[in-house]
């Protein structure tokens, strides 16, 4: 889409936000997961029905996850569905049974550099998984749709390195099979709102940390290997930077689009300033009280160098703002992972 139609679509969205009422029956892909619990927490908390979709695929281990909804399966306005998002039967059965007027879709399989390993998985599961989604909204009412896209549709932007990231950027460069299928998603998700008139936000969420965040994610890792006294693998030499989004902030900003009718719009969910790698580890020590022994490894292909969301655009339309700053973001995060050994 061009610069010139996005802002149309925009602007033509801003006419009708106060008259969209905010969604009571909301599915929630990926639910189990990190971002997903979260948010689904909130949603229960603001009063709302959530029903929760999860493979519960085995990227990491499935006690984890439902650890994550200990609290939701407690509430009577939450009800967990097992299933793929590719099954266009099952997800049709879900949308004529509850008749949501919100969906969240956050299922994916995830990560960069696995994605390099097992390109075809990932193109079937995200692609098609998205597909399967919007199809079930388009045919059951036309929901409301948030869906999770990525930062790394952005690709490598270092001949740029004192520009943020806008919507508005050439995407059309990733460097990643993950970040190809986050591309794609998107385009899906076009076609859907112009055929179907489906009200769409492709998130693209940058780097997000918190409590209950995956195993995999550096942070998490990091902090792990810290406390057992373990070398910590840094890749590169520690000067890549990442526009670090705490989760709280972001799912505040995924609920904020959730609620207004956006047309097809993309919107970045960043903290809005960047972080080295090796800043991110000295944060850690301080809040763990450890030193960082550090195992220093080549640049992983795949990885880009940067990321830094430009948030004017999702400022304007929904009043995001990211407030928590990093140290407290991982302070938290640490508080959370004590609790959780």
């Amino acid at each position: 889409m061009s610069a010139a139609r996005d802002a149309t679509n925009a602007s033509a969205a801003g006419a009708r936000m106060e008259r969209a009422a905010p969604p009571q029956r909301v599915l929630v892909t990926g639910a189990a997961g990190f971002i997903g619990s979260t948010l689904v927490d909130r949603l229960l908390a603001e009063g709302r029905e959530v029903v929760g979709y999860d493979s519960f695929d085995p990227f990491y281990p499935e006690a984890e996850k439902r650890r994550n909804l200990v609290g939701a399966l407690a509430s009577p306005r939450f009800r967990l569905e097992r299933g793929d998002v590719r099954d266009a039967e099952r997800l049709a059965d879900l949308f004529a049974q509850h008749r949501f007027d919100g969906v969240v879709h956050l299922a994916a399989l995830a990560g960069v550099r696995p994605s390099l390993e097992r390109p075809v998985e990932y193109a079937d599961v995200n692609v098609t998984g998205t597909s399967v989604v919007l199809q079930a909204a388009a045919q059951r009412g036309g929901a409301r749709v948030v869906f999770a896209s990525s930062s790394s549709v952005y690709g490598e932007r270092g001949a740029e390195p004192d520009q943020p990231f806008r919507e508005t950027d050439d995407v059309d460069h990733p460097i990643s099979p993950y970040a190809a299928t986050k591309k794609a998603c998107e385009l899906v998700a076009h076609v859907f709102h112009h055929a179907h008139g489906l009200p769409i936000v492709a998130a693209r969420i940058f780097t997000a940390y918190g409590p209950r965040q995956r195993p995999d994610l550096a942070i998490r890792k990091f902090a792990e290997r810290m406390r057992r006294g373990e070398p910590i693998p840094v890749f590169g030499d520690g000067s890549a930077v990442r526009d670090f989004t705490f989760v709280e902030d972001l799912v505040t900003g995924l609920v904020a689009a959730l609620d207004r009718d956006l047309g097809y719009t993309v919107l970045n969910f960043g903290a809005g300033r960047t972080t080295s790698v090796i800043e991110v580890v000295r944060a850690l020590e301080r809040a763990l009280g450890v030193a960082a022994k550090i195992d220093w490894q080549p640049r992983q292909t795949g990885d880009v160098s940067r990321t830094w969301a430009d948030t004017t655009r999702a400022r304007t339309l929904i009043g995001y703002a990211p407030a928590t700053r990093l140290d407290e973001g991982i302070a938290r995060f640490v508080a959370w992972l004590e609790e959780n050994p």
